[in-house]
């Protein structure tokens, strides 16, 4: 059975290709989401799929040969019409899937459930899906981690975004920086003479009221010579006024650190529970007022800790807590294990992908885009380490006195 259009098809669209995700080359970043995802639910096959115009096309996959399907015969296209997790426990007895070629083979297919990707706005770009050959059902837990790490994947989608929008806003405003000289010779030289010799002929025709050709001619001609100098002035006024103003900009406000690290860690916790690791959240303290963009914050945070989870061996201990250092922080703590041995991820993380962060994609990339929206929210990451104590990433913000929310808005229309 064919799925029918979601009623925002086109916006879904819009916001599928604007994120310049379809057939890009693997990435590690979304195999290790599949591969958890196959392993968190013990099926043999889990995808990354994203439903474009006229075809199914798997970001990542496992234990599938095909990366490519038409949209007529996808399961997912089916559960992108729900905001929630599709689960089919046998195809063969639900009507929709029962005469798809990908069932009926032999060794066909024979469980789907696929949560959808859905993004900040509310467009459901694919799923993160499991299959079996067999019929069954997924637990609670296994539901809980799969829409879990379907986040995970959204989140990075729209990290990466951001990030390259920031990259592009960087560069634009580098531009200006370089030709600022220009600007400021233009402005205080050339024409200022030609605005004097105006306001002259003006001031001369509104006192007299007689017309002083001579005058007249010099201001033409000055006027005619600096046209383009004029243009080349709005030029730059109008790219410093959209350097920062795009749609993929960050929409910074006042914030609670301990609150956004708080939905975190919820957000991660599911996943953490599969792989049996415990995370302590300590992130319940007292309010620490900052300057975000909320959402995509809690994105990076959720991501640091997905990466926590991802690289921790089953059993062990990741400690999340907020509290005031040189200013608001959170700091994620990799607790010695219960065996005596010494965990190396935040080392790893650290001086792997933030600390160095690189332009050339590489296993920790969503760690790098994380970076780079921690640099836009003028956030410092550091490292600590100490003997019995694990090592502990710290990430410090800029504190934000509390005030009025009026005031606040108006001051951020005026910067």
């Amino acid at each position: 059975m064919k799925a029918p259009l979601p009623d925002n098809e086109i916006e879904r669209l819009a916001a599928l290709y604007s994120l310049d995700i379809l057939d890009s080359p693997p990435e590690k970043d979304f195999d290790d989401i599949v591969a958890l995802a196959a392993s968190v639910c013990d099926v043999p096959i889990s995808m990354v799929s994203l439903v474009d115009a006229d075809r199914q096309w798997a970001k990542a996959r496992t234990g599938a040969e095909i990366a490519e399907s038409p949209r007529d015969v996808s399961f997912c296209a089916h559960a992108i019409l729900s905001r929630d997790l599709l689960m089919v426990p046998d195809t063969q007895q639900d009507a929709r899937f029962a005469d798809n070629p990908a069932v009926t083979t032999s060794g066909g297919l024979r469980f789907y459930a696929g949560a959808p990707l859905m993004t900040t706005d509310g467009y459901a770009l694919g799923t993160l899906c499991v299959l079996d050959i067999r019929p069954r059902t997924l637990d609670v837990e296994q539901q809980q981690a799969l829409r879990a790490l379907a986040r995970q994947v959204t989140a990075q989608l729209e990290l990466r975004r951001y990030a390259f929008a920031l990259a592009n806003t960087t560069a634009r405003l580098q531009e200006l920086e370089r030709r600022k000289d220009d600007l400021a010779g233009l402005v205080g030289g050339e024409l200022r003479a030609s605005l004097r010799l105006l306001t002259a002929y003006l001031d001369r025709l509104g006192t007299t009221g007689v017309h002083d050709s001579d005058l007249a001619e010099l201001v033409g001609r000055a006027s005619a010579a600096h046209v383009r100098g004029f243009r080349e002035l709005i030029d730059h006024l109008t790219t410093m006024a959209d350097a920062g103003m795009g749609g993929d900009s960050l929409h910074m406000r006042q914030c609670d650190l301990t609150r956004v690290t708080q939905r975190a860690v919820e957000a991660v916790r599911p996943i953490a529970a599969s792989k049996h690791i415990w995370i302590l959240n300590q992130a319940g303290g007292p309010s620490l007022p900052i300057i975000a963009d909320p959402v995509r914050l809690e994105q990076v945070l959720t991501h640091l800790l997905f990466a926590a989870v991802k690289y921790t061996p089953a059993g062990g201990r990741v400690r999340v807590g907020t509290e005031m250092e040189s200013g608001p922080t959170v700091r994620l703590d990799d607790m010695d294990l219960p065996d005596g041995m010494r965990p190396d991820l935040f080392p790893h993380l650290y001086y792997g992908a933030i600390a160095n962060p690189a332009d050339v994609p590489g296993p920790d990339r969503g760690l790098a885009v994380a970076k780079r929206i921690l640099d836009a929210h003028h956030a410092t990451v550091a490292l600590s380490d100490r003997p019995g104590d694990g090592t502990s990433l710290h990430v410090v913000f800029p504190y934000a006195e509390m005030i009025d929310p009026d005031t606040l808005i108006r001051d951020l229309a005026l910067a």
